[in-house]
């Protein structure tokens, strides 16, 4: 969409207000430099859509692509990197004003789980490899089940068994999981009524609620109560 107005905030709309720009920036600043690991990061994005936002923003001096044997390298540019506090200042926008709003009802699975895994502590485990396995009652087989990788301060989201030994078994369904995430729901009260099964040695399973810190949004709900 052009604007044709000689406006800086209008030349930086006409870039950046595109669907999925935002998103794919915020990727490649959390240190995503591959193809697909910028897409897992945004995995409703289809990846030609992907290509066409990465080809954009390389257009437009904010994306530097270099080849890595037989696949590319994505590194911001100075004018990118220079979006990083704007990016901040737009998310907790959102965790004010919009997250609460969310409808968690219908939430995606997909989309739940990476939100999930940027939002944990992994200090909290120490040095050693802890796989929490998540299962999702209400969800088909081949989206049922979900493994975070927690290693010393990296976490990693595994749609597949990655072969470790699991530490925490989650059981719920997407929905409970979505309001505890989001605030709308404690993690005690849902295990209490049934609706989170929580398994695995007393030790992990205590420092798990230390390790699920939630959004930011239902942070500062908790702490206004």
């Amino acid at each position: 969409m052009e604007y044709g107005q000689l406006c800086p905030l209008a030349k930086a709309t006409e870039i950046l207000a595109e669907r999925w720009t935002f998103l794919v920036i915020r990727e490649l600043l959390s240190g995503a430099v591959r193809f697909n690991q910028i897409r897992r990061g945004v995995p409703l994005m289809s990846p030609s859509l992907l290509s066409q936002r990465l080809q954009r923003l390389e257009r437009e001096g904010l994306v530097r692509r270099e080849s890595s044997g037989s696949s590319h390298l994505y590194h911001l540019t100075e004018a990118g990197r220079d979006l990083a506090p704007i990016v901040r200042r737009l998310s907790r926008w959102g965790e004010r004003w919009v997250l609460g709003h969310i409808d968690s009802r219908k939430p995606d699975v997909t989309a739940l789980m990476w939100a999930i895994r940027r939002r944990v502590d992994p200090s909290v485990f120490g040095g050693v490899r802890v796989t929490v396995q998540f299962e999702f009652t209400d969800q088909p087989q081949a989206k049922r089940c979900w493994w975070l990788v927690n290693e010393a301060t990296y976490v990693d989201l595994c749609p597949k068994d990655p072969g470790f030994e699991v530490d925490v078994y989650v059981i719920t369904d997407v929905q409970t999981l979505a309001q505890i995430w989001v605030g709308k729901l404690q993690l005690s009260a849902a295990i209490n009524a049934g609706n989170l099964e929580l398994t695995g040695p007393r030790g992990v399973r205590q420092t798990f609620g230390q390790w699920l810190l939630l959004s930011s949004f239902a942070q500062r709900e908790a702490a206004k109560l």
